[in-house]
């Protein structure tokens, strides 16, 4: 327990330099070059990982620095996502936007299966401090390949100050109810049904299917799987029409994929739940990428995909720090379902709403 706590120690305060800076980096992403700044956030990152990988591998690294470094380099991150977000556009033409989406989702949920396994290998064969270097190293890689790119550029007004023009970004959002009304929903959402089973999907695999952590990492891998293949799926269909209904449609059955994960009566059961799952994530958040590319302006999209983001998962580490609060008190299957079936049916009721359907 004391090692879990110290991961969720160190990911929390990750997180939370994630948070500080998103707002702050939306704003920058719309006032300068996006791809300086994805630079920037790169360099910035590498230093930090890099000291990381250098503390490791001369025996100074310890919980505090590896902590502190943390931290710096979840403040990266929030300079990063608006940017990488809002640069797409910049790099393709409207009309392969979807492609472009689908690929960078394949990346994106591809490493996620892929690269714990290959930081285990390399963990058991090397040690820590070489993962370390070699995560490092992909953030000057990156550096260097977006210095070799050659996105278009944008009109930028004049800079009000960064306080207004978040506000300003804040406000276009409070206008649109398919934007306003997600990025609310998904806060809560998030909070009941994602936050649960980062804390009791370890506890449901070993006390209701009597399996051990190989079977937790068997599912999480077919969720992996199943977002591949669901970002294929929109790579190949490429939907133009009622996108904000498809993907609640999504959403909607990922939650009720859930609830039925968490009280399957066989373990089969849960890893094909789970692979349904992930076609519905990877699917869903392609269609979301794409329609805030497409119908949010370019000047305003940095900020718009930062409050996206802060909007989110704000209320993560407090979903985190209930659920690990209720651990104890009650079975953790029934826990996980009534937290996705109580999403599922403020899903249901947004499907009723008219502007869902004339988002476009």
């Amino acid at each position: 327990m004391a090692g879990a706590g110290k991961i969720g120690l160190v990911l929390s305060v990750q997180g939370a330099g994630l948070l500080t800076t998103l707002l702050i980096g939306g704003a920058l992403a719309d006032r300068y070059e996006r791809r300086r700044m994805m630079i920037l956030s790169d360099v910035w990152r590498f230093a930090a990982v890099g000291t990381l990988a250098g503390l490791d591998a001369t025996g100074h690294l310890g919980v505090p620095s590896l902590v502190v470094l943390a931290g710096i380099a979840g403040l990266g991150d929030g300079l990063f996502y608006p940017a990488v977000g809002g640069i797409i556009p910049l790099v393709v033409d409207p009309l392969h936007l979807p492609s472009a989406n689908a690929l960078m989702g394949v990346a994106r949920w591809g490493g996620f299966v892929v690269g714990p396994a290959l930081a285990g290998s390399l963990y058991h064969g090397a040690g820590s401090s070489w993962v370390f270097a070699i995560d490092a190293l992909s953030f000057l890689v990156s550096g260097v390949l977006m210095l070799l790119s050659r996105p278009r550029a944008i009109d930028v007004e004049p800079s009000v100050g960064t306080l207004t023009e978040i506000r300003e970004g804040a406000s276009y959002v409070a206008r649109i109810p398919w934007l306003w009304v997600t990025i609310a929903l998904f806060a809560v959402i998030l909070m009941l049904q994602l936050a649960p089973q980062q804390v009791l999907l370890p506890k449901l695999v070993r006390d209701h299917f009597d399996r051990g952590v190989g079977s937790y990492a068997a599912l999480s891998a077919m969720v992996g799987v199943g977002t591949v293949c669901g970002t294929l799926l929109f790579g190949h269909l490429q939907p133009r029409r009622r996108r904000g209904v498809i993907s609640y449609w999504l959403w909607l059955i990922n939650s009720l994929a859930i609830a039925g994960l968490a009280l399957a009566p066989w373990y089969p059961l849960a890893g094909a739940l789970a692979l349904v799952r992930g076609v519905c994530i990877g699917f869903g958040v392609a269609v979301w990428e794409t329609m805030l590319q497409e119908l949010v302006p370019a000047r305003l999209l940095g900020r718009v995909i930062s409050l996206d983001f802060f909007g989110s998962f704000g209320l993560m580490p407090i979903g985190l720090a209930i659920w690990g609060g209720l651990a104890g008190i009650a079975p953790p299957g029934p826990m996980i379902a009534g937290g996705a079936l109580v999403s599922a049916g403020m899903i249901a009721v947004v499907l009723t709403r008219p502007w869902l359907r004339a988002v476009e």
